[in-house]
């Protein structure tokens, strides 16, 4: 995996955070923040389930970047990057899904 895509596309995403609103997407998207954040997220989330169900590769793909996309600018409202996301794969490689699901339970 190219992770110096994720990586530059983080460094763009973290200056936009202070541009001024006008300047980009982004920078408008930020200065809006956290519910038109977690809006477009799920509305991108949406579209990939519709894209999947229909069948088309291409148009899932499309809407899987997009959901990236938006769940990058989310991750960077709150300070972190995808190199955190990476990390917490990295740490559950080899670890079961049930055991994995398990470990994150409350003990009584």
């Amino acid at each position: 995996m190219n992770t110096e895509i994720l990586s530059h596309l983080a460094d763009t995403l973290e200056a936009r955070r202070e541009a001024a609103a006008g300047s980009s997407y982004v920078a408008s998207l930020f200065k809006q923040g956290e519910d038109a954040i977690l809006k477009k997220v799920a509305e991108e989330s949406a579209e990939v389930l519709l894209a999947a169900k229909d069948g088309d590769r291409l148009h899932l793909v499309r809407e899987m970047a997009d959901l990236w996309f938006h769940s990058m600018v989310l991750l960077a409202h709150h300070g972190l990057r995808p190199e955190d996301v990476l990390m917490e794969l990295k740490r559950r490689e080899g670890i079961s899904g049930l055991d994995e699901k398990l470990a994150r339970k409350p003990q009584p």
